[in-house]
């Protein structure tokens, strides 16, 4: 097969969250095992950092990464989902995972897939544990893909554990309570490794900390302090907490040399080619996106936009699964909110969007398309000759900016 058509082999035989939403989910981890077992369990031949967290592992991982990448060392970095490229999910060093690996990997186990059945994820986990052993990596950076007990990650045997936040997301399969939840994304701690934590309200700290103890797992907290870096938002401090004070409980196991910190720290972006976390796309007026998509990160979104002090635009997208009644009323005041459904299954239509908005007393339009709605608005700033008043936001779902960035890719927004 070619690429694409081992995408497609991959995407339409697998269940897969990203489109079919809770019915991929599998709820022990029997399948990832059997798969690693007939790989020869390649998570075992390589160090590792696990991070779990309702927001701000993604960033997390990729600052850790960017630190030691910069500091010379070979790094893996899994991630989930991706935005554009499928490849984004394993990363060395920043650079995708070869097509031929991606190919030659999906062909090897295609009878493995054929008898034990395995979730897309799982199969994805699978594809990065043997890439990275392979490719003789010094250090991997495992990010989990929801929860932490049961996700397929939550087989391999860290150096250091890191819990980066505690919110409400994914209720329906963690819990409905921050403690649940908490107890969900502390399944990842292991007997004896450190765990460090974010910044996480007391009384779901409580719980990961009684979990530690019960493992005599050692417990730490970020570093508090004020940080130069190429990621915005107050919540990057805190991430980068973690991974700083990640690097000093791992220091003699990866030393690293605190000089080459700072520059990592401001190129973030560019060292690991990351994406979608409040990212600018233009200038005047101000395009800003990000993949905030639960109550946490948009209410850190909003907060951030209210800082400057513009004329707010929105370009909305949402699953079906969220619950927009606990996250529309976090939106600042919009001269205008245009709704679009994300190119997946599990979109949420833009009707139904919309009915929403008005129960709370939120004006919104329906789009048919996001590159439809992205004219629109912009051409509606231009119009009212707002250029240099203005901000233009474009979220609510990983899709969304996904369905953006592929936009950008093609060279098809309206802006140069």
């Amino acid at each position: 097969m070619t690429y694409e058509q081992t995408l497609d082999y991959l995407y339409s035989k697998l269940p897969m969250y990203q489109r079919v939403g809770v019915s991929a989910f599998k709820k022990d981890l029997t399948n990832i095992i059997k798969l690693c077992e007939a790989l020869g369990n390649p998570q075992d031949t390589f160090k590792t950092i696990h991070i779990a967290g309702t927001n701000g592992k993604g960033s997390t991982s990729h600052i850790l990464s960017a630190l030691y990448q910069n500091n010379g060392y070979n790094v893996g970095l899994y991630t989930s989902p991706h935005l554009v490229d499928f490849r984004e999910r394993i990363k060395i060093n920043g650079e995708l995972c070869s097509k031929e690996f991606v190919v030659g990997f999906t062909k090897e186990i295609s009878h493995l897939i054929d008898e034990i059945q395995p979730s897309f994820f799982e199969i994805t986990v699978a594809m990065a544990f043997t890439y990275f052993s392979v490719q003789k990596i010094d250090i991997a950076i495992i990010e989990t893909g929801l929860g932490g007990r049961l996700d397929s990650t939550n087989i391999i045997s860290p150096l250091a554990s890191l819990i980066t936040s505690i919110g409400y997301d994914h209720k329906d399969m963690l819990g409905d309570t921050l403690e649940l939840i908490a107890g969900e994304k502390a399944g990842i701690i292991k007997a004896d490794i450190p765990v460090i934590l974010g910044n996480i309200e007391s009384s779901p700290a409580k719980v990961i900390e009684q979990y530690a103890n019960k493992l005599e797992a050692p417990i730490y907290h970020y570093y508090e302090g004020t940080f130069f870096t190429d990621l915005i938002g107050i919540h990057q401090q805190w991430n980068i907490g973690c991974a700083l004070k990640c690097l000093e409980l791992l220091h003699d196991q990866l030393p690293v040399e605190m000089e080459l910190i700072n520059y990592a720290l401001q190129n973030v972006c560019t060292i690991t080619n990351f994406e979608g976390r409040w990212q600018q796309l233009n200038d005047k007026p101000l395009v800003i996106c990000d993949v905030a998509h639960n109550e946490e990160g948009i209410e850190r979104i909003a907060t951030e936009i209210n800082k400057f002090n513009l004329n707010a635009y929105f370009i909305l997208g949402f699953v079906k699964d969220k619950e927009l009644s606990t996250i529309l009323p976090l939106l600042p005041v919009a001269k205008k909110i245009a709704l679009v459904k994300p190119n997946v299954i599990r979109g949420m239509d833009v009707d139904s969007a919309h009915v929403q908005c008005q129960k709370h007393a939120i004006s919104s339009t329906p789009y048919d398309t996001l590159d439809g709605a992205i004219l629109s608005v912009y051409n509606q700033i231009l119009a009212e000759g707002d250029s240099e008043n203005s901000i233009l936001f474009i979220g609510g779902s990983n899709f969304i900016v996904a369905d953006l960035l592929l936009l950008k890719k093609q060279n098809k927004l309206p802006w140069k």
